[in-house]
């Protein structure tokens, strides 16, 4: 018997039409599986009623994956796949594994010649850089940077003088109830002249992306940023 295949959904930030943020066959391919593994089982099964998921949420078997997965924990959530059963990898919001969990089941899927089949949708990373105006042919996301005050002001330095050396566009993210002490640490500590993209709220209604040097930046209010999904992003000259 051939395995099932491991199929990595995309899923969006919000309650967006469907259509604007699922492609239909994505959506058609979400609604024929009846097992998935996801990050929080809350969340996975509001995204599949938006998708309109045919069967009852409750008859579908949808295994949560835990924060720190063990070799037993990613071949017992696998092992459906390997008795042919296809399955569905859905996280949080936005891209599994992508600035989000899900790698380490994938890797794991590899290695059991099991095939994996990953989704076009909603990537809150990739839809910030392609608003930003900001280099699109080099780029690196670099997740959370410091908490510390200190530490995260020296690692904004350092990824500005990297962003110059190699005209590099940098990503990153916040939580999102300290956006607004980033985007304070941004606006003081980089370079008048560095660009400063704040794509806030992708694929919602209150969308909002806007690119400034850091010198425009200090001259107008700072943006609603907090508890509100945000991708920071700089590109220095």
């Amino acid at each position: 018997m051939s395995s099932g295949i491991l199929y990595l959904i995309p899923v969006s930030l919000g309650p967006a039409p469907t259509g604007l943020t699922t492609p239909t066959d994505v959506a058609t391919r979400a609604r024929s599986l009846s097992y998935f593994v996801v990050e929080n089982a809350k969340t996975a099964r509001a995204e599949l009623k938006r998708l309109e998921h045919p069967q009852p949420l409750r008859d579908l078997d949808i295994r949560e994956l835990p924060e720190k997965p063990s070799a037993t924990d990613l071949d017992a959530l696998l092992a459906p796949l390997l008795a042919g059963s296809d399955a569905g990898l859905m996280s949080e919001a936005g891209c599994p594994a992508v600035a989000d969990p899900g790698a380490l089941l994938v890797r794991r899927a590899h290695e059991l010649g099991i095939r994996v089949a990953p989704l076009v949708g909603p990537s809150s990373l990739l839809l910030a850089l392609m608003g930003s105006g900001l280099n699109g042919q080099s780029f690196a996301f670099h997740g959370y940077l410091p908490v510390d005050e200190e530490a995260r002001n020296r690692r904004i330095r350092e990824l500005e003088a990297e962003s110059a050396r190699f005209s590099r566009t940098q990503l990153f993210i916040e939580t999102p109830y300290r956006n607004e002490r980033m985007f304070e640490a941004l606006r003081s500590v980089c370079k008048a002249d560095t660009r400063l993209c704040v794509a806030r709220d992708l694929t919602l209604d209150s969308e909002w992306i806007h690119t400034r040097p850091v010198a425009e930046w200090k001259k107008v209010s700072a943006p609603e940023l907090a508890k509100r999904p945000t991708v920071f992003l700089i590109l220095a000259t």
